[in-house]
C-alpha cells in the first residue's frame, strides 16, 4: 500500500515497484484515514509511508497501525523532513528512503534500486524485534556493570583501540541502544557505517550526540580517530583509514553506481583491521544482505575481536547472519548485552 499525499509521488513509486513481477501495489491512498481503511481492506504485507499529509498526517497513522495492525512500514521522505525520519523511526517505521524529486527525473532511478530492494528484503523483518529495539530506546540505559570497581578513563591502555559498527535496516535504534549505553571516557575510537542516504547521516549524528555520554559526529575528510568519539560515515560514501600510530585519519570516498552497499561496512572494517590489527573490534547489526561478512573476515584475520548481533533481537537477521556463517565471529549476543560486551572487551577484560 503506498501512502502520499502527492500524485506525482504516489505515480513515481507505483511505476518503481511495478517493475518488479514479484511486487504487487494493492492500493495507494492519499492520508491517513484513507490509509487506515485500505489496511483493513486490503491487508498489505507493506507500507510505504509519507509523512505530510492532510486530514491525518503519517505520525498519526503510524501510530495507530503500530498499535491495531503492526506491519513494516518504509517511510519516503524528503530531504527537508530528516528530523520526522528519526522520531518516525522510534515510532516503528522499519527503515526510509530519500523522496522523489518531481524537479530531478533522474532521481526516480536513483532510488529505484533501494526502494526495491528494501520492499524486497522487508519480508524477513521481524516486527517483534522491532518492537524489543524501541523498548531498549526507552529504558534508562544506567552505568554498565563490567565486573569489577575501575573506572573507564581515557588513562587505561585498551586492548582493543578502534571498534567498528555496521548495521542497516532497523540500525537506527540498534546503534541509539549501543551508544547512550557506553560510558562517559571510553578509552577507544569508534567507526560507524550505517546504510543510509545522503543528507541524512549528519542529523543522526547530531541526535545520538545529545543523547550519548560519548562524543558523536558525521566523520569528515582527515579528521583524526580519537578515543571516546564515534565517527559515522557521510551518506553516499565509504570510510577508510590513513595514516600511522596515534596519527589516523579518516580518508573518505565517494561511492559509485555499482556499490552495493553505501556506506560500505566491508571497507571501513577492511581498513580499520589494516590500520590497528589485533586492536580492532568488528560488530555487524542488524541489516539485509551480507555487507559486514568480509570484513569481520579481514579483522579477525588480524587477530581482533568480531561480535554479531543474534537473532534473538535482529530486526532483520540478514548480516549478522551472514557474518557468522563465517566461522569467524567470536560472540553472538543479543542487542541489550552488546554495550556491555563492547566496554569489556576495550577495558582489557575479554573473555572474562
Amino acid at each position: 500500500l503506498i501512502v502520499d499525499d502527492s500524485a506525482y509521488s504516489r505515480q513515481a513509486i507505483k511505476k518503481m515497484l511495478e517493475t518488479d513481477k514479484d511486487v504487487l501495489v494493492v492500493g495507494v491512498a492519499s492520508d491517513g484515514i484513507e490509509a487506515m481503511a485500505k489496511t483493513m481492506k486490503l491487508k498489505p504485507d507493506i507500507i510505504t509511508l509519507d509523512f505530510a499529509m492532510p486530514e491525518m498526517d503519517g505520525f498519526s497513522f503510524l501510530r495507530w497501525l503500530m498499535k491495531e495492525r503492526p506491519l513494516p512500514v518504509i517511510m519516503v521522505s524528503s530531504y527537508s523532513d530528516v528530523k520526522t525520519v528519526f522520531m518516525a523511526l522510534e515510532l516503528g517505521a522499519a527503515d526510509f528512503i530519500a523522496k522523489p524529486s518531481p524537479r530531478v527525473s533522474t532521481n526516480l532511478l536513483r532510488i529505484q534500486h533501494d526502494l526495491l530492494e528494501k520492499v524486497k528484503g522487508i519480508k524477513n523483518l521481524r516486527m517483534d524485534n522491532l518492537g524489543v529495539s524501541r523498548e531498549l530506546i526507552q529504558q534508562d540505559p544506567g552505568p554498565i556493570d563490567v565486573g569489577d570497581d575501575r573506572s573507564v578513563t581515557g588513562e587505561q591502555s585498551p586492548e582493543i583501540e578502534i571498534v567498528t559498527i555496521g548495521a542497516s535496516t532497523g540500525g537506527p535504534a540498534a546503534l541509539q541502544v549501543i551508544l547512550t549505553r557506553l560510558p562517559a571516557g571510553f578509552p577507544a575510537g569508534i567507526l560507524i557505517s550505517q546504510h543510509m542516504p545522503k543528507g541524512f547521516t549528519e542529523p543522526f549524528a547530531e541526535r545520538l550526540n545529545r543523547l550519548a555520554k560519548i562524543k558523536v559526529m558525521e566523520a569528515k575528510e582527515g579528521v583524526p580517530v580519537e578515543r571516546g568519539t564515534a565517527l559515522i560515515c557521510p551518506g553516499g560514501q565509504h570510510m577508510t583509514l590513513k595514516g600511522k600510530k596515534r596519527n589516523i585519519r579518516v580518508s573518505l570516498k565517494v561511492s559509485t553506481s555499482g556499490d552495493r552497499y553505501t556506506p560500505s561496512v566491508d571497507i571501513m572494517m577492511a581498513s580499520a583491521a589494516e590500520s590497528f590489527g589485533a586492536k580492532t573490534m568488528g560488530v555487524v547489526l542488524t541489516g539485509m544482505g551480507n555487507d559486514g561478512k568480509k570484513g569481520i573476515v579481514e579483522i579477525k584475520g588480524q587477530g581482533g575481536y568480531t561480535i554479531a548481533e543474534s537473532e534473538e533481537t535482529a530486526v532483520v537477521f540478514g548480516m549478522p547472519q551472514e557474518a557468522i556463517k563465517t566461522g569467524a565471529v567470536d560472540s553472538v549476543l543479543p542487542l541489550d548485552e552488546i554495550p556491555r560486551e563492547i566496554t569489556r572487551a576495550v577495558m582489557n577484560k575479554k573473555g572474562e
